[in-house]
């Protein structure tokens, strides 16, 4: 087996398995988690992303390093997920928002406090309308201009889909040796 395909095989595995878990935090009420799954799955279409937009040999030894579970580098230079983010934030124009709002839930933030706070207003504004706008416009709502939380909260299976779809979609690219330049 090639070093793509299990590659492929992990991300698919992975996404599978957040796609297991969301449905379970979901039953559970856990969303707090539900938001750290959803940013895990942004992760790995990042990841597939950025993959997409290198050379065949860089593409390769980034792969590789992935499969043989060594950091991520071009050169010297580490490839951090800050410059893998800003790559896909380019094409789609969401991503940024929707990795650091995530991140905030990976990490211990104030954020966590969600059951006595509501995490959007926690952020600045012009972050919560980018969280609100995305999802009004790819799912559907919240449709309240003073969505919260709560509101957010039964859109996140949703998301989840819609990402996975997307990473599947960039995953057959990848696996088909296909780049941005080619799509």
């Amino acid at each position: 087996m090639s070093d793509i395909e299990i590659f492929a095989r992990q991300v698919q595995r992975r996404s599978a398995e957040h796609k297991q878990a969301m449905a379970l935090l979901w039953s559970n009420k856990l969303y707090g988690l539900m938001v750290s799954v959803l940013r895990q799955e942004l992760d790995s279409m990042v990841r597939v992303i950025f993959l997409l937009g290198q050379e065949p040999t860089v593409r390769e030894q980034l792969v590789a390093d992935s499969v043989y579970g060594r950091k991520w580098k071009i050169g010297r230079e580490p490839v951090t997920d800050r410059k893998m983010v800003d790559f896909a934030q380019k094409l789609y124009g969401w991503t940024a928002s929707v990795y650091k709002f995530g991140c905030a839930f990976i990490h211990l933030s104030a954020l966590h406090d969600y059951s006595a706070r509501d995490p959007l207003q926690l952020l600045p504004s012009d972050e919560r309308e980018d969280i609100l706008s995305h999802c009004r416009h790819y799912h559907g709502g919240p449709v309240s201009p003073e969505a919260g939380f709560a509101d957010l909260i039964s859109f996140l299976p949703l998301v989840l889909e819609k990402v996975a779809d997307n990473l599947e979609f960039h995953l057959d690219d990848l696996l088909n040796g296909r780049s941005l330049e080619t799509v």
